[in-house]
């Protein structure tokens, strides 16, 4: 099946949920898996269908992070690693097409074969698939590298390890998994896992290991060289062992990869500025309209690319703590998002040129529909009916204000909000019936940006209400200590959520993970609905029913008035980079996501 594609400079139309249909695949070994149907790319294909085959070779990528690092080892909980390495310093079993919503193709394993229901899956390894230094991957590597992560790498390997019943040698290069759980998507989880190389952790401590020990893995780039907190380098390796594997092939086409950190955005706008930096995203597309005039542009030295997706909005904004009393009630919940003036905010910041945030699904088929439940999403739900909090089976809408800076009607609404949760102003000062005031800690890193600017005018707003909240921003490592250990009241988060929602659901809405320290349940969630509708999600073996399962979750999800919605900064990607770096026509369903940049870009010199 041939899913649609982005020209470079447009949106083409597209029919996502063409994307989602087919039949169960077949049991015999395959060059690749879909969660449904057959994968669409045949057995003898190239190369991924956004690469390009023939991309020349050479050339530097530097770019730009807020924030700092003190770790190299991104499989552990301990310290702060640079998001990146995760994806290019690392290799596993199958390799993501980002034009499916979920389909893997064979990357260190050349074949996979499946049981009849997906109970078991087997993997057969390449017999050229080796390590950086040169020694062979081997099934004892492979087994290591899930035991590992699963039992103590960072909690986001733990789910999938407590789902695997056992694990085995089947062959010289085969292994095979046998899971616990009737869940369609493991088969394909289990396929995603980074393999390191066992022999280098012998006499160490994983789970201690930092600046010290750089993890060898398969991938086509190593860490060359680095500083703590300023930059990392890496190199692409000429003896690479995957350069003609289809799903590689096209891809890691740049010699160097360079990432610079900054204290702040405005730093790093000017490094790039200045020629520190050659490539350089932007999110505020008045930002980008009027201050990427500089004269490299003008001379043609930096072009300005504008990169679109068909990816989920996500939810991102300020979110709130659930463990955190205060944030109980869903009427103050509400009222914390009727006082958030997004109308002048985003009239502020980006011109109103980008729109809110209405749901996490919001944008693509898997978005909850407005109005009413009806059908299997109505039904769906039916069961937890007496619970659900109100607009979940009516219909939820946002707030709206009038664009004002003072926003009277929803502080009016706010203010009303609370004196039914038992909260009223008194002597200025928003209070309970034992005269406790109403605060709570607003906890940014340093360096954010607009959620800085967003917080500023939101606490002013709040201060109307008689709600004095502290802002506290503090560096990057303290930062993520203090959100892995849930230390915060509110938080500045991105929930990212793709074309193929699945286990990680549970990672980010799952009662298990509510408490479980560096787990992505930053809100604390817990809800029994979130739960099932996940759970009919990962069992379906229809398209409808994945459809209406996603859709009744994201209606628990936003009525659940847990985040404050900012404006979708993602729906579009602004790339400003130097003329030599290009990028193929063709445009990943997910667009400037992972696997794009610098992933299937080339230099090219003029």
């Amino acid at each position: 099946m041939y899913l649609n594609f982005f020209p470079k400079r447009g949106l083409a139309t597209s029919a996502l949920a063409m994307i989602l249909c087919g039949t169960l695949a077949g049991a015999d070994p395959q060059h690749g898996i879909a969660m449904y149907g057959d994968p669409q790319l045949p057995p003898d294909f190239v190369s991924l269908p956004y690469a390009n085959a023939d991309a020349p070779t050479g050339g530097t990528i530097v770019t730009g992070e807020v924030g700092g690092f003190d770790s190299l080892n991104p499989h552990i909980l301990k310290g702060s690693t640079p998001w990146q390495l995760r994806y290019l310093a690392y290799e596993s079993l199958m390799g993501r097409n980002w034009d499916e919503p979920f389909a893997l193709y064979g990357l260190l394993a050349e074949t996979i074969d499946v049981g009849p229901n997906r109970e078991w899956v087997e993997f057969t390894l390449r017999p050229q698939a080796a390590f950086s230094d040169g020694s062979p991957v081997t099934i004892e590597d492979v087994m290591w590298s899930y035991e590992t992560l699963g039992t103590i790498g960072h909690p986001r390997y733990h789910g999938l390890w407590g789902k695997i019943a056992s694990m085995e040698q089947t062959g010289e290069r085969k292994i095979k998994f046998t899971f616990s759980e009737d869940d369609r998507e493991l088969a394909l989880l289990v396929g995603m896992r980074p393999i390191l190389k066992k022999a280098q952790w012998d006499g160490k401590d994983f789970t201690e290991s930092g600046l010290d020990t750089i993890p060898i893995s398969t991938a086509p780039y190593v860490i060359e060289d680095f500083e703590a907190g300023r930059y990392v380098t890496l190199k692409r390796n000429p003896d690479y062992w995957g350069r003609t594997v289809p799903v590689a092939r096209g891809t890691n086409n740049l010699d160097t990869v360079r990432l610079e950190f900054f204290s702040d955005g405005t730093a790093q706008f000017e490094a790039f500025k200045a020629g520190i930096l050659n490539s350089n995203r932007e999110t505020n597309p008045v930002k980008w309209d009027e201050q990427y005039n500089f004269p490299a542009i003008d001379l043609g030295e930096v072009v300005k690319s504008e990169i679109p997706n068909a990816r989920p909005t996500g939810m991102t904004g300020f979110v709130m703590n659930m463990r955190r009393d205060i944030f109980k009630d869903w009427r103050v919940r509400e009222a914390l998002i009727s006082a958030f003036n997004f109308e002048y905010i985003n009239e502020s910041i980006v011109g109103s040129r980008k729109q809110r945030i209405k749901s996490y699904f919001g944008s693509s088929v898997l978005g909850m529909q407005e109005g009413a439940a009806t059908g299997r999403v109505a039904e769906l739900l039916e069961p937890f009916k007496a619970d659900l909090l109100p607009g979940t089976l009516e219909g939820y809408t946002l707030p709206q204000g009038d664009g004002s800076s003072r926003n009277r009607a929803n502080i009016a609404r706010a203010t009303e909000l609370f004196e039914q949760a038992g909260w009223t102003v008194q002597d200025g000062v928003m209070k309970n019936a034992e005269g406790e005031p109403f605060t709570f800690e607003l906890l940014l890193s340093q360096g954010s940006g607009e959620p800085e600017s967003m917080a500023d005018t939101y606490i002013e707003a709040l201060k109307r209400l008689g709600i004095s909240p502290t802002i506290t921003v503090i560096d990057s490592a303290q930062y993520k200590e203090r959100t892995s250990s849930f230390d915060y009241d509110m938080t500045y988060n991105r929930f990212g959520l793709s074309l193929s929602p699945g286990n990680e659901q549970y990672s980010y809405w799952g009662c298990e993970n509510a408490e479980v320290p560096g787990s992505r349940n930053l809100i604390g969630i817990c809800d029994p609905a979130a739960e099932a509708m996940i759970g009919t999600m990962l069992s379906a073996t229809s398209r409808d029913d994945f459809i209406a399962a996603t859709r009744a979750l994201d209606r628990v999800l936003t009525a659940g008035r847990y985040a404050i919605p900012f404006h979708d900064q993602y729906d579009v990607s602004y790339i400003a980079h130097a003329a030599e770096l290009h990028y193929p026509e063709r445009i990943p369903a997910y667009g400037d996501w992972i696997g794009f940049q610098p992933d299937v870009w080339w230099w090219e010199d003029q």
